[in-house]
């Protein structure tokens, strides 16, 4: 109970900070329709003349876009790495080696309850807009799709969050960890699906992107919600986001504990 209790207090805490800044994010997730409409565009004229790309029509493509708007805002860990990085440069690092608390364990509790003002935010403006578009999109009915997507949200935020405090790490051995974490997030956008859906890759790079765990953060929850994934390409996904939060973790594990190594203790 002591336990639950340290880390409510933590969720509490990260809950006031982030709705400190609700306006700009509550911004961001606005500006964020700008977006989405040069993507109904730019998706609009790729369709021009075809009724599907890929085996999927102009209304479930746009569909795919959409969710996975929401799912980023939801899910995505956004400047955690920076945050970890600087924690460790500034010294702020040190309270945490002489307190009964988990640094990977507090990162995540803020990381979700950031995510939850972050998310309902988001909501807001794409529910106010919903109805322009809502005759756009084609949203599938099976029930099982929710039953799968939701553990898959989840696994998916921890693999997001775990490659972010890996890269935070970093800083353990670097004095700039930005060129790494600018890296992670070219490939993310590329092999997580956010610049186009995966499965318009040529076969031998779809089942490539499959083996990563970019492929896993957001394309394949919104991958299930969407349609674009059968039942049994869900339960195996699943399984393989498994596997993959399990290697994350050890390799933050050790990266910490190797890191503690080097670290000076030097202000805080």
């Amino acid at each position: 109970m002591s336990v639950l209790a340290k880390y409510r207090y933590v969720f509490l805490t990260g809950l006031q900070s982030s709705l400190v800044y609700r306006w700009n994010f509550a911004a961001r997730s606005a500006f964020s329709l700008v977006h989405l409409s040069f993507v109904f565009i730019l998706w609009g004229a790729a369709y021009r003349g075809q009724t599907d790309i890929g085996g999927f029509n102009l209304a479930q493509t746009l569909t795919y876009f959409l969710a996975m708007l929401v799912i980023q805002f939801f899910i995505s860990a956004q400047n955690e790495d920076y945050q970890i990085g600087e924690d460790i440069r500034n010294g702020m690092i040190n309270q945490f080696l002489l307190k009964p608390i988990d640094y990977y364990s507090y990162r995540l509790t803020l990381f979700f309850s950031a995510r939850l003002v972050t998310g309902a935010l988001a909501l807001l403006p794409i529910m106010l807009a919903y109805p322009l578009f809502s005759d756009t999109l084609s949203l599938p009915s099976d029930p099982w799709r929710l039953l799968y997507g939701a553990p898959a949200l989840l696994l998916s935020a921890l693999i997001q969050f775990s490659i972010a405090y890996i890269f935070g790490l970093l800083a353990f051995w670097f004095l700039e960890i930005q060129s790494f974490i600018i890296l992670s997030l070219a490939i993310e956008t590329v092999l997580g699906g956010q610049m186009f859906p995966l499965d318009l890759l040529p076969g031998w790079a779809f089942r490539l992107s499959q083996f990563l765990p970019y492929y896993y953060q957001m394309y394949f929850p919104t991958a299930i919600l969407t349609g674009r994934l059968d039942q049994t390409q869900a339960t195996e996904g699943l399984l393989v986001q498994l596997v993959w939060l399990g290697i994350l973790y050890g390799i933050g594990r050790l990266l910490w504990t190797r890191g503690l190594r080097r670290h000076t203790a030097v202000g805080g």
